[in-house]
């Protein structure tokens, strides 16, 4: 296998297999184990690293099969967008682990916290790289799994329960809306003559290869926009847009490497990359309307929510929601401008925003409190994080020379070039609105972030204890990241002058190149500087900073304002989440099923099973095949009238050991069946499993009682009806199954290839090599099946016996 294939393959598996040691890792080091965890973060980040020089940002696709028949496949795509995202997933993931080493000391579950992170992690780097869409939403459903075990970390809390069940909610639902414009894509690709393999998004033979046949088809069987709309929805969960904006902030309950990693840097750009991975099949008219509009939407009302937030973390979540929706109003809007917006904003966030989480934790964990209205004053006690403060909340805002402010610049001049042709193509005023919205939502963002940064400075309030100095392993990591944002934003103050920060513009060229459609190709250089001359989106940006500078003395009665609105419960979405989930717990009929009788359970199970097999059979128009009787033999006549009579017997049974010997009676006239249907091992075989079951119930009922009791009418009469649906349709699948006579007959494969051959090596692999051909099929041609049958049997033995030893101890009743 190639290096740079081994290395992608590593990259996604290792955080999986350090996930698997962690919690025997923890037993050794105790909670070093973030170390641990940190250098495998750092070994994915050197692995991506690898990858990215063997086959550079041009597009590689790597395949491994996984379900031939079905055409999916374990496949992995390398272009900018991918390494972006896997850079940020290992290099932020290196950097949170080692900072949880100083901010988890003491907490509980620490085993469980850095395996499911790990995971997590594992999960991002294969939504990253997976190139089938099967594999895609798989990882990305991992991601709501490990996430959700996140957020709950704090198992005991309320709140922390409630945050966890709503993201889940949420974003699970999200995903299959997703998975359904997944296979709506498969069933449309699967007739496109140039893709090879319908569940291939990216690389030779993809849909993404074959954008303009596949836009052509959708469009002709009316799917295109049904599939933008169902993709929309996954995306918009994910990185929470209005209206699904509202699980973020709960999810802040969550330890704040957490939030730092999963709702800054990693969790939240999967729906991003989302975006700006199908926007080269799916942009045009129709995605900007929905992505250009949802994004600014978003950006600008979470931004508003963010002003009147009481907590820290409260605030840099609605913060979080804000940018997530400039970097979807960017890839929202058409051409080169709207890829490069959303690509640069991708990076500048997650590094701005990963540092302002770490600080939020340090000021939390060093001051006791996370209210916005007791802290003040904090930079003479926290110098270090102050200057992290500084640079990251000033980008966050927008402020030249900031990282923050050359992107929002990229977006400002996207939504006046998109407002400014749809006008001049004869398009509505109303196109307008799009830079308006967008200076409004960044006002506010420049409020929030200045009202952030003043917790450094300013007085301090007399309420306010005293604050230590936060370890090494907590300012070390928040610092790397404000220097890189740092070095970021000079890069533009150079290349006013002509020397460009190359790397980074490199890179974040091969990012954009891989949201751009075929159309809008082209020579199109990424470069940025300060301006040096004045245009429109100068002017925008200008104006922003300008009316926030003066609206900010007003801060207060802005808050106050915003949490008066926010208080009506008609405009809050989380009124009318609760009131969803409330009314459908209320009108659930979960009392009458979950009454802990596993009687009931086995019920339901069983008449839901007979119903779905028989509506199936019904549906299909299948007809049960004739019966011959004139061909019985009366040898197997008398045996299968002694086997009804048997099971009649079974049922009028007075205790369990005579219902167990009656049931016996069948399984021995089953076993003659076998004799006179010449098939002797089979007789065998069931003669031994026969008999050893008998005697292993008359020494389990030894403990039983005697009696099977008395049972009212009711009970009776509907445990007939289940018997009788399940023996209908037990006995119609036995007739459906056996009435086909195919020409190819897979026992003579076995007859065939069962025993030892006449001419043979030593060792031979192509025949079974046995001369009991029930055996040969057990233990070779169904190994596999038989190997995970004997683990279930074990696992249920060990599962016995560990009850029964809590039992005798007195552990359960």
């Amino acid at each position: 296998m190639q290096p740079d294939r081994l290395a992608l393959l590593a990259v996604v598996a290792l955080p999986f297999l350090g996930a698997a040691v962690a919690p025997l890792v923890y037993r050794v080091l105790g909670e070093r184990t973030a170390y641990f965890a940190a250098a495998v973060a750092a070994a994915c980040l050197g692995l991506v690293g690898f990858v990215a020089d063997a086959v550079g940002t041009g597009g590689t696709a790597y395949v491994v099969e996984w379900i031939p028949s079905y055409g999916v496949s374990l496949a992995f795509y390398v272009d900018g967008l991918a390494l972006l995202i896997g850079t940020l997933a290992s290099g932020v993931g290196v950097l949170v682990f080692t900072y949880s080493g100083g901010y988890m000391h003491g907490e509980p579950g620490q085993a469980k916290y850095y395996a499911t992170l790990l995971a997590f992690m594992g999960s991002m780097l294969g939504v990253a790289f997976a190139a089938d869409l099967i594999a895609l939403f798989v990882f990305w459903e991992l991601t709501s799994v490990s996430s959700f075990l996140l957020i709950g970390h704090y198992q005991d809390a309320d709140a922390s329960q409630y945050a966890a069940r709503k993201s889940m909610l949420i974003t699970v639902a999200g995903g299959l809306f997703m998975l359904v414009g997944f296979l709506l894509l498969a069933v449309v690709a699967s007739g496109v003559p140039g893709v090879g393999s319908a569940f291939r998004l990216a690389g030779e033979g993809s849909i993404l290869a074959s954008a303009g046949p596949m836009v052509d088809a959708l469009r002709a069987q009316g799917l295109f926009v049904p599939v933008l709309l169902l993709v929309g929805v996954g995306a918009a969960t994910k990185s929470a847009q209005i209206p699904f904006h509202i699980w973020l902030p709960n999810a802040m309950e969550a330890p704040t490497p957490v939030s730092a990693f999963l709702h800054s840097a990693t969790m939240v750009k999967a729906g991003v990359y989302l975006v700006g991975r199908f926007r080269p099949l799916l942009v045009g008219d129709e995605w900007t309307l929905v992505f250009g509009l949802l994004g600014l939407a978003t950006m600008t009302v979470t931004a508003v929510l963010a002003v009147g937030a009481s907590d820290i973390k409260e605030l840099l979540a609605y913060s979080t929601a804000s940018h997530l929706g400039l970097i979807v109003a960017g890839y929202g809007m058409s051409g080169y401008l709207g890829a490069e917006t959303g690509a640069f904003h991708i990076l500048n966030h997650a590094l701005f925003k990963a540092a302002l989480f770490l600080v939020a934790g340090i000021v939390a964990h060093e001051a006791g409190t996370r209210a916005i209205d007791e802290l003040g004053g904090l930079a003479r006690d926290l110098p270090i994080t102050a200057g992290v403060t500084v640079v990251a909340a000033l980008g966050m805002a927008g402020v030249p020379p900031f990282n923050g402010f050359y992107s929002k610049e990229f977006l400002f001049h996207a939504v006046y070039y998109t407002a400014e042709h749809a006008v001049a193509d004869g398009g509505s005023v109303l196109w307008w609105a799009l830079p308006v919205v967008a200076v409004l939502g960044s006002v506010f963002t420049f409020l929030y972030s200045i009202r952030f940064l003043m917790l450094f400075f300013g007085d301090r309030p007399d309420a306010l204890g005293d604050v230590h100095s936060p370890p090494v392993a907590m300012w070390l990591p928040a610092a790397v990241l404000g220097a890189l944002a740092l070095v970021v934003g000079l890069g533009g103050v150079t290349g006013t002058f002509g020397v460009h920060l190359t790397p980074v513009e490199s890179f974040v060229r091969a990012v954009m190149d891989s949201s751009l459609a075929p159309a809008e190709v082209g020579e199109h250089e990424f470069a940025y500087y300060l301006p040096t001359e004045v245009t429109p989106w100068l002017i925008m940006s200008a104006a922003t900073i300008g009316v926030g500078a003066v609206a900010y003395p007003f801060f207060d009665r802005i808050r106050d304002g915003v949490r008066a609105v926010r208080s009506v419960d008609p405009l809050r979405p989380n009124w009318y989440y609760d009131g969803v989930t409330e009314g459908l717990d209320r009108s659930s009929a979960i009392d009458l099923v979950q009454t802990g009788d596993l009687r009931t359970y086995a019920v339901a199970l069983s008449l839901a099973l007979a119903a779905l097999a028989l509506g199936a059979y019904a549906a299909a128009g299948v007809a049960a095949p004739a019966l011959d009787p004139a061909g019985l033999e009366l040898a197997l006549v008398v045996v299968l009238a002694v086997a009804v009579v048997a099971a009649l017997a079974v049922a009028a049974a007075p205790s369990h050991i005579a219902g167990v010997l009656t049931l016996s009676i069948l399984g021995f006239m089953v076993a003659i069946f076998y004799i006179l249907g010449s098939a002797p091992d089979l007789a065998l075989t069931q003669l031994v499993i026969e008999t050893l079951v008998l005697v292993i119930f008359l020494l389990v009922l030894d403990k039983l009682p005697a009696f099977y009791g008395t049972v009212d009418r009711f009970r009776a009469a509907r445990d007939a009806v289940v018997a009788g649906a399940v023996g209908l349709t037990v006995t119609v699948t036995v007739l459906l199954s056996t009435a086909g006579t195919p020409d190819d007959v897979i026992a003579q494969y076995f007859v065939e290839h069962g025993p030892v051959p006449a001419e043979h090596d030593p060792v031979f692999v192509n025949a079974g090599g046995g001369g009991n051909i029930v055996n040969v099929i057990l233990v070779d041609f169904r190994a596999f099946d038989t190997l995970g049958e004997i683990s279930v049997v074990a696992m249920a033995a060990l599962s016995v016996v560990t009850l029964i030893a809590m039992r005798e101890r007195g552990e359960i009743q």
